[in-house]
């Protein structure tokens, strides 16, 4: 499977796409930066945020960065203009910013970007969601999740990608109440039942990456948390 990634990269390489992020200062977008900086499968990358962000290493001189202001995004219009690839990793908690702060961010600043991006000329979205989304749920978070994904569906992008991961296994620089507690039990039984529960988020991102090159008959296409554990393991082979 690697070889075969390799070659898919390449030719991927070749057709000098580019790409942004949305929430690249946030756990998933760092890592996704990191990720597709070390494959190199873009000729331009460009992050998309309320702030700048700053970087030390070399390796991040050529990007671009857009700042905007997500409360106004008809305004920043242009940043959405031009790229082939668009992945979004916004995403924030009830507890930090109350429920209509949730739902803003998680709801409406996605998709009014995927909205932009559409009308930019983007032909692959990427989007960070959650195990159990469900539009129906009774729940808040799976509730605003799933909508998110039908309104972004209902966009009509040539290819939409969902990522459902279940409990990520990171330190976050930001503590989330339950979060730590759940990363400690979990990582142990993730042990035991690697797919179940809980993922990596190296392995997200890597999966990300992965399926940006890999061909796909699906305009709309949803990886559960077993789906990621298998693509991104498998490009470490």
């Amino acid at each position: 499977m690697a070889e075969d990634m390799k070659t898919l990269e390449e030719t991927f390489r070749q057709q000098n796409k580019s790409c942004f992020i949305l929430g690249a200062s946030g756990e998933t977008g760092k890592l996704l930066l990191q990720e597709l900086l070390q494959r190199n499968i873009f000729s331009k990358i460009t992050l998309i945020g309320r702030r700048q962000l700053t970087f030390e290493d070399k390796a991040y001189e050529n990007l671009v960065q857009e700042v905007v202001d997500f409360e106004k995004l008809d305004d920043h219009a242009a940043a959405f203009q031009g790229h082939n690839v668009g992945y979004c990793c916004l995403g924030t908690s009830r507890a930090k910013a109350g429920v209509e702060g949730f739902i803003r961010v998680d709801h409406d600043y996605v998709l009014k970007s995927a909205e932009l991006a559409k009308a930019g000329g983007c032909t692959h979205f990427h989007l960070e969601s959650s195990k159990g989304a469900d539009k129906n749920s009774n729940f808040l978070y799976l509730k605003v999740k799933g909508q998110v994904e039908a309104d972004v569906e209902a966009l009509g992008f040539d290819r939409f990608s969902i990522y459902r991961p279940a409990v990520l296994l990171v330190d976050r620089q930001e503590s989330r109440p339950g979060e730590w507690l759940a990363r400690k039990v979990l990582g142990g039984f993730s042990t035991l039942f690697p797919t179940a529960m809980s993922v990596p988020l190296h392995t997200v991102t890597r999966t990300m990456v992965s399926n940006t090159v890999l061909q796909s008959e699906l305009k709309t296409e949803i990886l559960e948390n077993k789906a990621i554990h298998t693509l991104g393991q498998s490009a470490e082979k």
